[in-house]
């Protein structure tokens, strides 16, 4: 599932190719996408009918696109947005108005890049297309379709901060008001995050991992910080200094600082940003998918473990588990 630094990623090419365009036409080509709208496909096409997006906005890895009136002359004053879930497989790609039928050229990564890890896209998985009335189109594709569209009522902060990175409301959809605020959100509270943190009790993997605690963090990401921070996963909350969670979480924001710089992590051609482009910090990972592999820092083999029902990546000796 894509984490922080790939959605945002995404939200960043949406700024550059979406914004401000009115809308003529959602069309939903699988009822999956819209399974969470109340009204369907229908109710989705009449909240973004001569509407356009006047922001692109994440908190963790919730995105949504703040809806405005098509007329710019008109008061900012967005209730509504475009809530997208990615899923495991979303995407969305950007078709521009000379060839609606071809993804948009990638301008994201230099020339080689693009030659190192070609990505191809098929209309057999867009499963909602958004027409713009200058010709574009934004699809949204998803080839296992656990990801959604749906468009949501938005609801004041609870520290009237702004809702998230790419907007000064202070609005969050509806359905993400529980979401935390990421490490990369200049309203978090740290301090108060570790505080969280110590009272939980629980294996600090999984109390990183939980979006209602600090938002953003993944799978790959918790593994990557964990290495850096040599603690392991299944280290108790409680019992773990308040010194060490605050370098855990400095670890975590920056690992996540770099992947974003390097566009976000492709394994494989499912996450692409809006240009159809993959990003390339796979080669930078130090613990996360090199299990048998020598740890950088001792040239100890790199362990695979499970961990809630995922693969969970550790040096036995840089970061033994705490019966140890």
């Amino acid at each position: 599932m894509p984490e922080l630094p790939e959605v945002e990623t995404v939200r960043a090419g949406l700024v550059r190719h979406v914004l401000h365009r009115p809308l003529a036409a959602a069309d939903v080509l699988h009822p999956r996408a819209v399974r969470h709208q109340a009204g369907g496909a229908s109710e989705l096409h009449a909240d973004l009918q001569g509407r356009a997006f006047r922001a692109a906005v994440r908190r963790g890895k919730f995105l949504w696109l703040e809806l405005e009136e098509a007329d710019r002359d008109a008061p900012v004053s967005p209730d509504h947005a475009l809530l997208v879930h990615l899923g495991m497989s979303g995407q969305l790609l950007i078709q521009p108005p000379a060839s609606p039928g071809t993804p948009h050229a990638s301008t994201a990564l230099p020339a080689a890049e693009q030659l190192a890890r070609p990505v191809t896209s098929t209309t057999a998985h867009v499963r909602v297309r958004l027409r713009f009335v200058d010709g574009g189109q934004l699809w949204f594709v998803d080839q296992r379709t656990f990801g959604y569209v749906r468009s949501v009522p938005l609801v004041a902060t609870d520290d009237h901060a702004p809702g998230g990175q790419g907007s000064e409301l202070p609005l969050v959809p509806l359905p993400a008001a529980h979401i935390a605020r990421d490490l990369l959100d200049p309203a978090i509270d740290v301090p108060a995050v570790i505080q969280s943190l110590r009272a939980r009790r629980t294996e600090i993997k999984r109390a990183i991992l939980d979006q209602a605690l600090v938002s953003g963090i993944g799978n790959i990401y918790a593994d990557e910080a964990l290495w850096r921070a040599e603690l392991h996963g299944t280290e108790r909350t409680d019992l773990v200094p308040a010194g060490q969670l605050a370098a855990l979480l400095e670890h975590a924001r920056a690992v996540m600082s770099e992947a974003l710089a390097a566009g976000g992590t492709s394994f494989d051609a499912m996450y692409v940003d809006v240009d159809g482009a993959g990003g390339y910090f796979e080669r930078s990972l130090d613990a996360y998918g090199r299990a048998g592999q020598p740890c950088r820092r001792c040239g100890t083999a790199i362990r695979r473990e499970q961990f809630m029902n995922r693969g969970s990546f550790s040096c036995p000796a840089c970061q033994p588990p705490p019966h140890c």
